[in-house]
């Protein structure tokens, strides 16, 4: 079979040899719809196109987004190492909802949105018509595609895991901010609690004059006895631990102690903390693969999906079988 080269896909389209190199390396001079003629009429011929710098992802992230930080390093970690397999470059874009995200938009030919908030700037990145996938969260029925993890089932999983070394009495550190995926996981440990007699959960937040501290001792005053803490995320770990080994308590011999996301916090307590795991490097590797097929096949109407990476327990010393005669002391 001869080589499919610039000439038979310009004979095949009825365009220049110009026009196709520069649809096929996304650069600017050609309109929309002749870039897909181009990327459709080349895949069907089996065109083999260079390897690196053929078309950009541009990858979008909330600058205020602290509490997903580390998330996020990791999240580029996989995008640039997908992308490098299959050839794409990468560029990123920190936007605080500033003017300049249009013209990184119409920089790029495919857009990873990851966990942006603000409205007006997911409105610029879903009105630009170019191929989109999102990490975070959708509307109920939105049609977009959507990369994430198992935040609900992790709730699920580990309010299972605690009740089976013994654990009754569950505290949900929630946090000083109030957001989707900490919503999430309540939700599933709830779904055990709910379902399991003897089981209670509370859930402490705080903020503005309040602390932990203030919330876990308004449940003991109202003759709570909890044995366990499930962190919203392993940097509330800190809060917890803080708070648990001023009372006197033993962890996990007292209290049993699990986190969030397997970030740095987990490795910096001692003992070292039991977490689930965010696979965020996947996230970017199923973005890239995602926005993969939607460049290779722009005139399909591809159904918008759910690529779900499920979350992973990790087991380490912070938890343990509950203490049958232990109590916590008001």
């Amino acid at each position: 079979m001869s080589k499919i080269t610039l000439r038979i896909i310009a004979e095949q389209t009825g365009l220049s040899k110009f026009a196709v190199s520069r649809a096929l390396s996304g650069k600017q001079g050609v309109s929309e719809s002749t870039r897909a003629r181009v990327i459709e009429a080349a895949t069907n011929l089996g065109y083999n196109r260079p390897t690196r710098n053929t078309f950009t992802i541009g990858a979008v992230f909330d600058v205020e987004d602290h509490a997903n930080g580390e998330m996020n390093v990791q999240i580029q970690n996989g995008l640039q190492s997908e992308a490098a397999r299959l050839g794409y470059t990468i560029r990123a874009h920190w936007t605080a909802g500033d003017g300049d995200l249009k013209k990184f938009i119409d920089g790029c030919d495919a857009i990873f949105s990851v966990n942006v908030q603000h409205k007006p700037s997911l409105a610029q990145i879903m009105n630009s018509a170019k191929p989109v996938v999102r990490s975070g969260w959708a509307d109920p029925l939105e049609q977009v595609d959507l990369v994430g993890g198992t935040d609900r089932e992790a709730g699920i999983a580990i309010g299972t895991y605690l009740y089976d070394l013994g654990h009754r009495e569950i505290v949900f550190v929630h946090g000083d901010i109030d957001l989707r995926g900490r919503r999430e996981r309540l939700l599933g440990l709830q779904e055990v609690v709910e379902a399991t007699p003897g089981m209670t959960c509370y859930d402490v937040t705080w903020g503005g004059d309040t602390t932990f501290t203030q919330g876990l001792d308004r449940i003991l005053a109202e003759g709570g006895h909890p044995t366990a803490f499930f962190c919203g995320h392993d940097g509330l770990a800190i809060t917890a631990y803080s708070d648990i080994l001023s009372r006197g308590w033993r962890i996990p011999r007292d209290v049993s102690v699990v986190g969030f996301g397997d970030f740095s916090p987990a490795l910096q307590v001692t003992p070292t903390l039991t977490t689930v795991k965010i696979k965020a490097q996947e996230f970017g590797r199923a973005a890239v693969r995602r926005l993969d097929t939607r460049l290779r096949h722009p005139s399909q109407k591809l159904a918008p999906m759910r690529l779900l990476i499920p979350n992973v327990l990790i087991e380490r010393g912070s938890t343990a079988p509950l203490t049958v005669d232990w109590h916590a002391p008001i």
